[in-house]
């Protein structure tokens, strides 16, 4: 099986280990996961051999909902840091990331530790998992932590200088969307290079595997195995971080307490449909936690992207990708122009860069737009 079911599995794991058959959620309504066929397993010869079957759907308060069941293992096989002689455990930074609900939802869970330590060596509040979750510890021996993409700070003195490149273009109008008090979650790319332009405000990054407070990448030589981001690469936190577990990283998430999610996107569509996890054909290892990221009804959500991918539409009256949300897009940034999608309106052209004519932007767009009355420049950070 693959890994596109990231976000699925740690809500169905932590209903799982409590106890819970199913619950209902509004990520995924409208994509594959809800009507069925998105790819689960394949084939030696990359066709798929499973898909996954339609959802059942429920509206709450006015949303609309689909059904996902619970998860549970014959056998979790988790990695801790410490463990005591009782089986209570202990992770380390962001180590924790699903090992702690899959923890509870085995029902025999076996533990492989770096160190086991004498009763009362743990203090009790330092403790992630209770021993009552733990059924083996084994403690390993001539362990190695790999580090799958190493990522260092590179050796330079401040912000490379921007030029005026599409994508850098995009960088300095995105850097501009940052507020001071946010909580954002950012997409690899040039999200995250926006980031490093944030200055004279406080925005705290939370990323998806158990960070809150993300710093820069680590210099070259302080790397530690145990601390990195949901993409796998090495990363620092700032003072006041915290870590914490994968299944309460999306709580957050899914409770609208992220502020700003931004990310990139093969496909937008008119209405704010978003597709930028799979293209039919291709072997996918998933939509990671997008799906959940776009699907909060509190977030904003603000995709960065190339306007065109050599020469086709990426802004389309309806996306032709598999989606990874509907409804969902706030604001469209591109090195042409911003897009603010509205309720029963559209899309709304608010900014165009000086090169640009609105014929341009019409030639370049697929989908209709209205005309701001307060259309402005596109707005660039000054570096």
């Amino acid at each position: 099986a693959n890994k596109q079911w990231y976000q699925r599995r740690v809500r169905g794991i932590r209903a799982g280990g409590a106890g819970i058959p199913a619950f209902f959620t509004p990520t995924g309504y409208g994509t594959l996961i809800h009507r069925g066929g998105a790819p689960i397993k394949y084939n030696a010869d990359k066709t798929v051999s499973i898909e996954s079957k339609p959802r059942e759907e429920r509206r709450f308060g006015g949303r609309d909902y689909i059904m996902e069941e619970a998860i549970t293992g014959d056998y979790a096989l988790i990695k801790a840091y410490r463990a005591d002689e009782a089986g209570n455990l202990v992770f380390r930074q962001s180590a924790n990331n699903f090992n702690q609900p899959m923890a509870t939802a085995g029902r025999i869970t076996v533990a492989e530790v770096e160190e086991i330590v004498p009763l009362g060596s743990l203090a009790p509040e330092d403790i992630h998992v209770p021993c009552i979750y733990v059924d083996r510890v084994l403690k390993c021996t001539g362990h190695q932590k790999r580090i799958e993409k190493l990522t260092v700070l590179k050796e330079e003195t401040g912000n490379k200088a921007l030029s005026d490149s599409p994508r850098d273009r995009i960088i300095k109008r995105a850097a501009l969307e940052f507020k001071d008090g946010m909580f954002a979650n950012l997409g690899i790319g040039i999200p995250m290079m926006a980031a490093n332009y944030i200055s004279g405000i406080t925005v705290t990054l939370q990323s998806e595997n158990g960070i809150l407070g993300l710093g820069p990448f680590p210099r070259a030589g302080s790397e530690d195995p145990d601390l990195i981001n949901a993409g796998k690469q090495t990363v620092t936190v700032l003072p006041g971080a915290s870590f914490f577990s994968s299944d309460n990283s999306f709580a957050m998430i899914r409770g609208g307490h992220v502020d700003l999610t931004m990310l990139g996107g093969l496909q937008v569509s008119a209405n704010g449909d978003l597709a930028n996890w799979m293209i039919p054909g291709k072997m996918v290892k998933g939509m990671g936690g997008a799906m959940d990221l776009v699907g909060s009804a509190g977030t904003t959500v603000v995709v960065t992207m190339e306007h065109t991918a050599r020469g086709s539409h990426k802004i389309l009256p309806n996306c032709t990708l598999p989606l990874t949300g509907t409804r969902v897009v706030d604001k469209i940034i591109t090195e042409k122009c911003v897009f603010e999608v509205v309720e029963d309106v559209g899309l709304v052209l608010t900014e165009m860069a000086g090169t640009e004519t609105l014929d341009s932007i019409k030639e370049a767009t697929a989908a209709p737009f209205e005309v701001s009355d307060k259309l402005g420049p596109l707005r660039q950070l000054k570096v």
